[in-house]
């Protein structure tokens, strides 16, 4: 029989509180609430050390796909770790699980031919930011290095991710940015839409990436990064058409189109990857989280035919690489990783209940201080405004964010909460009974923080 361990929740607390530092946290406000220590999962709940159990609304940080408490996976990892727990990919080397990973997304993404493996999200984006510029050099067009990016997007905080990402605040106290970077609007119609309507605002984006390219020079450009739905930034769906308007004007101008599937990969938008989603095929694509489902580190690009034969160009050594791209055991584990997505066939189910999610939330729409309802599959979120009219945000002074964080926790869901309303991306295996719940909590915690 498995020991149950018993936890010092208190000694845990003032431990953390003297030595870790906690990352995107108000660091001061953390010193006076603590953090919840969280200690065993199972399904779409995780529990702490005092024994409460909570609905993961956010499936980790929009990665634990399968639900926690995957005893195989931890399986896979114990017997590759027991055979060969480590071996590079650097100089040509290479192990089993690496190779069949490779082999297997080729199949998932089948415009891809080779693929390069990160640890996590923001190596994947500085590759696939790095590979666009490397791509343009051999092809002897080396001026070809600004990246194109989207206010409101969010694609990691390494140096080069971060200086792709759209959020000022994640800027702030940490420049200077890296050069070469230049942004266009969000597809967010309920903050950027003028009144047109939805095939007017493509078009109105689409003219907007056209009058940048013309006012920098598409000789001068490298690549554009985007996102198929915006998560961090604000969990922005395109609108209809938005890419099949989108991908062309990159294609005319000799940009390449990478896709950010970090978090819309395996299977959160309703199909295994977002390109399937919304009907595009990108130069490069980046990924992590959902690869693994969060149970061990592991993101990697993937890249077309075209790109890798220009990379293998005689005499050249691709000089990028990080000590684990290429983990044998997480590799391991994201093959058996993909292999529950696939027999589960979870994209169905995040199909069907992100519907539900999004038609419980819409609901809300009647309560006075909700602005805006939007999602695809299942990540959504729910902006709340202090004035509907003139969708004014709420004062940062006022702590909405951290007050709707504690009235949802207080109920038993963990969800992502700042000023501007929630943020929901729960597990791809969660139930309808589960998603109601969590409707139903945010509603109280609505309530309860804005009357």
């Amino acid at each position: 029989m498995a020991q149950t361990l018993v936890w010092d929740t208190e000694k845990l607390l003032e431990q953390d509180l003297a030595h870790l530092l906690h990352p995107v946290t108000n660091l001061h406000r953390h010193r006076q609430s603590g953090p919840i220590v969280l200690v065993e999962g199972k399904g779409s709940r995780v529990r702490d050390t005092t024994g409460k159990w909570y609905l993961d609304g956010f499936a980790g940080l929009w990665n634990v796909n399968v639900g926690h408490g995957r005893s195989e996976l931890a399986e896979v990892a114990r017997e590759q770790m027991a055979r060969l727990a480590f071996q590079p990919t650097f100089f040509g080397l290479a192990t089993p699980p690496v190779i069949e990973l490779a082999v297997k997304l080729s199949e998932l993404l089948p415009h891809h031919s080779h693929f390069q493996f990160t640890s996590g999200g923001a190596e994947s984006n500085e590759t696939a930011i790095k590979i666009a510029r490397y791509y343009w050099s051999l092809s002897g067009r080396p001026q070809k290095t600004k990246i194109l990016s989207r206010r409101m997007a969010y694609h990691g905080i390494a140096m080069g991710s971060l200086a792709a990402t759209g959020v000022p605040a994640y800027h702030a106290d940490f420049g200077p940015l890296a050069p070469g970077f230049i942004y266009a609007s969000a597809p967010l119609a309920y903050r950027n839409n003028p009144g047109l309507s939805e095939a007017e605002f493509v078009a109105m984006l689409a003219a907007e990436l056209e009058e940048i390219i013309q006012r920098e020079g598409a000789e001068t450009i490298a690549a554009f990064i985007g996102e198929p739905v915006q998560g961090a930034g604000g969990v922005v769906p395109p609108p209809k058409g938005y890419w099949q308007a989108i991908t062309p004007i990159l294609k005319k101008h000799q940009i390449l189109l990478i896709a950010d599937e970090v978090i819309t990969g395996f299977g959160r938008t309703g199909q295994m990857f977002a390109q399937q989603t919304y009907g595009f095929q990108a130069d490069i694509t980046s990924f992590a989280k959902g690869i693994t489902s969060g149970y061990i580190p592991l993101g990697g690009v993937g890249v077309t035919r075209e790109i890798f034969e220009v990379l293998a160009t005689p005499d050249r050594m691709f000089m990028h690489g990080f000590t684990y791209s290429g983990h044998p055991v997480a590799c391991a584990v994201g093959l058996a990783n993909i292999a529950i997505l696939e027999r589960e066939r979870l994209w169905e189910n995040a199909a069907v209940r992100g519907e539900q999610l999004l038609r419980r939330l819409q609901e809300l729409e009647t309560h006075p201080f909700v602005g805006n309802v939007r999602g695809k599959g299942l990540m959504a979120a729910l902006e709340v405004v202090e004035d509907k009219a003139s969708k004014k945000t709420f004062d940062p002074a006022r702590g909405i964010g951290g007050k709707l964080q504690a009235a949802s926790r207080k109920r038993g869901l963990i969800a992502r909460c700042n000023d501007t309303g929630f943020a929901v991306a729960p597990p791809l295996i969660i139930s309808e009974a589960e998603v109601d719940e969590m409707v139903n909590i945010l509603a109280e915690s609505l309530d309860e923080v804005l009357g």
